[in-house]
């Protein structure tokens, strides 16, 4: 089994990384969060990775921590739950808010996810939930009504979930800000330089 590559990007798709290893370019699947961080044509590449067996298919999904790594393999241990499936969920859900819905039961959350309905969302709670609360999900942020609604208002303007979480991490912990301010100040810290 392929448990780790080091290589140099050679190309970049809109869900997998060209990672040329030695005189083999090897397409591995990726969440976006890897491709925004890591996704240069020509800079080098290290990945943790799956390697996921079907009876016509041998497919490559690659990561940049053990932590994403393991959240992706949990994932796949859900009935119902495939390798697209729990891609997405980690290219939409920051690690730490998805370990957050699971322990806090907040299947809302994970139903934002494409591919993930109000059922699976549900089963993905009941199978995990205490496998995450063994990691420490206590302690990671809650994302509540008022942070959905600044995501959603930057991804109508065209930013992307994963850009859209990232500002609002960085945002101050003010519960009397109003939306617009809220929305205003991400928009200042996703500006370019």
């Amino acid at each position: 089994m392929i448990a780790r590559l080091s290589g140099t990007v050679a190309a970049v798709g809109a869900n997998h990384l060209i990672v040329q290893v030695g005189g083999i370019g090897l397409r591995v699947h990726v969440p976006v969060p890897v491709i925004d961080r890591a996704g240069v044509v020509g800079q080098p590449v290290e990945l943790v990775t799956h390697l996921h067996v079907r009876e016509n298919e041998l497919a490559l999904y690659g990561f940049l921590t053990g932590e994403e790594l393991t959240l992706f393999e949990l994932l796949l241990g859900v009935s119902g739950v495939g390798p697209k499936v729990a891609l997405a969920a980690l290219s939409t859900v920051s690690p730490e808010a998805l370990r957050a819905a699971v322990v806090r039961e907040e299947p809302g959350i994970l139903s934002r996810v494409p591919g993930i309905g109000s059922k699976t969302a549900r089963a993905i709670i009941f199978h995990l939930r205490d496998k995450m609360a063994l990691v420490g999900a206590e302690t990671a942020p809650l994302l509540t009504d008022r942070d959905a609604e600044v995501i959603d208002a930057l991804t109508t303007l065209g930013f992307s979930i994963v850009e859209a979480q990232t500002a609002l991490q960085n945002l101050p912990r003010d519960e009397d800000m109003e939306l617009e301010e809220r929305v205003r100040q991400a928009l200042a810290l996703l500006a370019p330089g």
